[in-house]
């Protein structure tokens, strides 16, 4: 690990002395799941008073915060996790030098998933509710407004889960997004232009940032998202309907574009068992639900950390080139594994597309154009 360089802390100081018996260290960052982590550390034990090295210390004993930086030597590691031991699991092979200490954890959204809770929420906005259930959690409140106040004699917003399961379902019918990230809790609307990382390059030569990547297309993922309700006050039956994207897609041709002429169009899903009260909260979650639908390419790949001296983090884009014209392009990054052994430092890559070949707007070398796209 000539060029990467990490930091682990567990109940606040620094463990300079886990490194030398670092096994492994994974921190997984996801667009939907909380960011976990997983740590394997050799341990030895004290024949004179029956210890056991780093098992038996309190630093390690779980609810204890762990906080975990990874970067690289000339830019300085970069926060990467923040959050709370939730498994401790120690283990004894016959031969005294294979036993190991392995951690696990989850970032601060674990606090919020305790106890489920029977409540109502009358005459707030989702956003007012979100703050409310926020400061009540060692987190800082980063919340986007929503418009619609659920007045108590239209409707009552009502609680029958975690504060996390909930917060999530309010996030998702205002099409934001929840997530924690180190110690600020997010309730808003993520716009992934506002996270480009840089290149990522397969079978590019010396360029190769990109050392394997795979793709999948899924014709049948797509759909049309309706939805039906009614309105408690007018009786009127309400309907939402979205078939197209809110933004530009991530190349030229999207999924409508490969359908044969004698093909209906698009399937269509309707949602139900979701609670929503008026037309503007069914628009954002159809939005929100024909979005996730309109990615019907994924892919997978395994980044050469030495090359590309950078690290990946998901709710961004990332373009990447040498997989030929029909894949090569802007990809959605939904999904990061940074791991850190005694070889090296890896990040495994999950990426989204909602179109595929380039638009022709892609930067894909440092003098732009098409020219470098395979």
């Amino acid at each position: 690990m000539s060029n990467e360089s990490f930091v682990i802390k567990a109940d606040g100081e620094e463990t300079t002395d886990v490194y030398d018996e670092l096994i492994s260290l994974e921190v997984e960052l996801s667009d939907e799941l909380p960011a976990t982590f997983r740590m394997s550390i050799a341990m030895s034990t004290d024949p004179s008073s029956g210890t056991w090295r780093f098992q038996d210390e309190e630093r390690f004993r779980i609810w204890k915060q762990v906080d975990i930086a990874v970067g690289f030597v000339d830019s300085g590691p970069e926060d990467l996790f923040s959050g709370y031991i939730t498994r401790v699991q120690p283990r004894y092979p016959q031969d005294d030098g294979q036993c190991v200490l392995e951690i696990a954890g989850i970032d601060g959204s674990v606090l919020m998933d305790r106890e489920e809770k029977l409540k109502d929420w009358p005459d707030k906005a989702d956003s007012d509710i979100a703050r409310e259930i926020l400061g009540a959690y060692p987190l800082e409140a980063n919340v986007d407004d929503t418009e619609i106040v659920h007045e108590e004699a239209a409707s009552t917003v009502i609680q029958r889960e975690t504060d996390l399961r909930f917060v999530q379902r309010l996030a998702r019918r205002n099409g934001f997004t929840f997530y924690v990230d180190g110690g600020t809790a997010n309730f808003k609307r993520v716009d992934p232009q506002t996270l480009r990382h840089p290149i990522l390059a397969a079978h590019f030569g010396a360029e190769t940032s990109l050392s394997s990547f795979r793709a999948t297309v899924d014709a049948l993922r797509p759909a049309r998202v309706s939805m039906f309700q009614l309105d408690h006050l007018s009786k009127e039956v309400l309907v939402a309907e979205v078939d197209s994207l809110e933004s530009d897609p991530l190349g030229s041709l999207d999924a409508a574009a490969f359908l044969p002429p004698s093909f209906a169009g698009p399937s269509t899903v309707y949602v139900a068992n979701n609670a929503v009260t008026g037309r503007p909260e069914m628009d954002a979650l159809c939005q929100h639900l024909f979005t996730e639908g309109a990615a019907f390419v994924t892919g997978e790949g395994d980044v050469d950390s030495s090359v590309y001296n950078h690290v990946l983090r998901p709710r961004g884009l990332v373009t990447i080139k040498g997989v030929g014209e029909t894949y090569s392009g802007d990809y959605y990054v939904s999904f990061v594994r940074h791991t850190i052994t005694r070889g090296g430092y890896s990040q495994l890559l999950r990426v989204t597309r909602n179109a595929l070949l380039p638009t022709g707007d892609e930067e894909f070398s440092a003098g732009g154009g098409l020219g470098d796209l395979l």
